[in-house]
């Protein structure tokens, strides 16, 4: 295994200026918390396993990853920063 020593560097960091949600996101946010069951977040350390269905075979597995998660959080109260584990599958899916 080799190793990149290179601080990560976080979204506030990479985008300068104000960013805005759009009509769309606003959508998926709102659909995604009335779909999400309700349930209670344990303590501590989190591992989050998440699988998305793409249409496209050009779609990028981490794109989805942070919105979904932020709306996680706003659902169940918790700080995503405490989710240590992130395993993410992409699955080819027909187009809608």
């Amino acid at each position: 295994m080799n190793t990149v020593n290179i601080k990560p560097l976080s979204v506030n960091k990479a985008w300068q200026g104000r960013r805005y949600k759009t009509d769309d996101y606003i959508a998926y946010e709102r659909a995604v918390l009335l779909s999400l069951p309700k349930i209670n977040i344990p303590e501590g350390r989190l591992l989050l396993r998440l699988e998305f269905g793409f249409s496209s075979k050009a779609s990028d597995i981490d794109n989805p990853v942070k919105m979904f998660q932020d709306c996680l959080q706003k659902k169940y109260g918790f700080n995503d920063s405490r989710i240590r584990l992130l395993m993410v599958a992409g699955v080819d899916v027909k187009k809608r």
